[in-house]
């Protein structure tokens, strides 16, 4: 909604020095003040908790997960040896 307001000298200048302290623009400095004058002020929503679930991943102790892709090369390699050889 879009309105003009006259304001009282006093509140102009608290409205002034609100909004060089909050670094907000007038138009949130006010729309601010107004709800925590009107009782519309609610408690900022909590962020839901973020939850990591784990899960075994079924490998054998002492199987790297991070050296799959050596082991991967080294199957390959045998595989194009075997074929050349025979």
């Amino acid at each position: 909604m879009r309105t003009t307001l006259t304001l009282d000298p006093d509140v102009a200048e608290r409205l002034t020095r609100a909004v060089r302290r909050s670094g907000k623009g007038l138009k949130g400095v006010v729309n601010e003040a107004l709800r925590i004058g009107l009782g519309m002020a609610e408690k900022p929503a909590q962020p839901t908790q973020f939850r990591i679930q784990s899960f075994v991943d079924g490998l054998l102790p002492g199987i790297d997960p991070d050296k799959m892709n050596q082991l991967v090369d080294e199957l390959e390699a045998e595989e194009l040896a075997r074929k050349h050889a025979g």
